[in-house]
């Protein structure tokens, strides 16, 4: 679809479908590659965050593959490996794995979490540079409308 100089008037019949396939793509990739500079992936901070009770999780508990999969069913991407980058975080030293195969989040883990999640504010920062946040918000309302008229949930 081309788009430059596209006119009020043109916007304004463009399928929304579209664009926040693009914007969704676009934010992703961004994110992954700030993360990916830094020594993370965002599977790896997702299983930190779940198994964090500082965090997600309301009790520390331990959790499978299986189940993180399925907390994280609503992100997760088709490429996203858990068991794969959970490999990866026991061999950090960040994740432990008990006899029933349950990970849960070592000392190292939640400092790892805790100093990863001081990414995020440059992330976002980078990504809203030039919107205010009013123009945000209203964005964001639309696209809530938007997803209740096409018969989705907003939470």
């Amino acid at each position: 679809m081309k788009t430059e100089q596209i006119s009020d008037v043109e916007l304004a019949g463009q399928p929304a479908a579209y664009w926040t396939g693009v914007a969704y793509e676009a934010l992703i990739a961004f994110t992954r590659a700030k993360q990916a500079a830094k020594g993370y992936t965002q599977p790896q901070f997702w299983l930190l965050r779940h198994l964090s009770a500082n965090d997600i999780s309301p009790d520390g508990a331990g959790m499978t593959v299986p189940e993180l999969r399925e907390a994280m069913s609503s992100y997760l991407r088709l490429e996203d490996d858990l068991a794969a980058e959970a490999e990866v975080l026991l061999d950090r030293g960040w994740l432990a794995r008990d006899a029933d195969d349950r990970l849960s989040l070592t000392h190292e883990g939640e400092q790892a979490r805790v100093d990863l999640a001081r990414n995020a504010p440059a992330i976002r920062a980078a990504l809203h540079e030039g919107i205010d946040d009013a123009d945000y918000v209203t964005t964001l309302k639309v696209l809530r409308r938007m997803i209740r008229n096409a018969g989705g949930i907003v939470d």
